[in-house]
């Protein structure tokens, strides 16, 4: 969920590796993907890929969410890649105005419903993120909500993200409107980039980072990191907040293009058959019919936003955010 952009994997190696069954066969032309993910879903990926045979067969390049969201919707078909990981809100805005993508010609069974031209591939929920050891150290409350961060006792002792910058804000912003409206989230969104100060970032994983670090006491950021992070012996722990846990999918879509890369199809199909497997392990939340949370992994508020998400409606909340600073 990061929009920096951050180094491209370029992956190229010999060919000729024997196609697996139910991953297909297919030419030696490469095919370029482009991806918003992080790097944990992105080796999970390219594990997937080359596990089944499609080791040298394609280009994997990642990108920041607004710039990869950018290229979407100004460049259409006329994209580079022949298939794309992204944002699901963004695939829905790029077909829309440039009606880009293929419907996907392999049958997948997902929990709730997903439009034909992609398939989900993680599922990722915002939290409260706490440094046990600062909280304790500096006789702090655990916070109960969103609107509690809005309280002096964490004054420079907070970190968040910019939604100008990271989607994972966009998370917390959800939750913010879903339960207070527009004003009413102004109004706490406020008191909380007051008491964040100089801690608001531009990476959606910085304020997990200043948390492990010891440089903040409290955060927002992703769910499954601070899950992680808290099995790993590190001091780190999450509240679920009262407002909810809103979640982000992201997809995979192949491009509709004249000179469509067979390939891209198989192995968009392969990513979703023979990946969620690993990606699962990072991505707890479950997508697919047969999957199963670990109990641990399960949010106490899980909600939805009572609009449909797409780019107009995320700069809609950017605007409000940058009159709250």
């Amino acid at each position: 969920m990061k929009m920096k952009k951050v180094t491209a994997f370029i992956m190229t190696a010999a060919l000729g590796a024997s196609i697996l069954a139910g991953c297909g066969s297919g030419s030696e032309k490469q095919v370029v993907i482009y991806s918003n993910a992080d790097d944990e879903a992105v080796e999970a990926m390219k594990e997937t890929l080359d596990a089944n045979g499609y080791e040298g067969k394609y280009l994997f390049q990642t990108f920041g969410t607004s710039e990869l969201g950018g290229k979407l919707l100004a460049e259409g078909k006329n994209i580079e890649a022949d298939m794309v990981t992204m944002s699901s809100f963004y695939l829905d805005s790029a077909q829309e105005q440039n009606n880009m993508f293929q419907d996907l010609t392999f049958d997948y069974d997902t929990l709730t419903e997903f439009p034909a031209f992609y398939a989900p591939i993680t599922s990722q929920e915002g939290a409260i993120l706490l440094n046990t050891e600062m909280l304790s150290e500096n006789k702090l409350d655990r916070p109960e909500s969103l609107k509690d961060l809005t309280k002096p006792e964490y004054k420079d002792l907070l970190s968040v993200t910019d939604i100008k910058s990271s989607s994972t804000a966009w998370l917390l912003m959800q939750a913010l409107v879903s339960e207070y409206g527009e004003d009413g989230a102004k109004d706490v969104l406020k008191g909380i980039y007051e008491n964040a100060g100089a801690h608001i970032e531009s990476s959606g994983s910085a304020p997990l980072k200043k948390i492990r670090a010891g440089e903040v006491a409290v955060g927002f950021g992703l769910r499954h990191q601070a899950v992680a992070d808290k099995k790993d012996g590190l001091p780190v722990d999450y509240v679920d907040p009262k407002e909810g846990n809103f979640s982000l999918t992201e997809s995979v879509a192949v491009v509709d293009k004249k000179d469509a890369n067979p390939l891209a199809m198989e192995m968009a199909q392969c990513i979703v058959e023979k990946g969620r497997s690993e990606l699962i392990k990072t991505y707890p939340n479950p997508i697919y019919q047969g999957e199963e949370a670990d109990p641990e992994n399960v949010s106490t508020y899980p909600k939805v936003f009572s609009e449909k998400l797409t780019v107009s409606l995320l700069e809609r909340h950017q605007e409000l955010s940058e009159e709250c600073k």
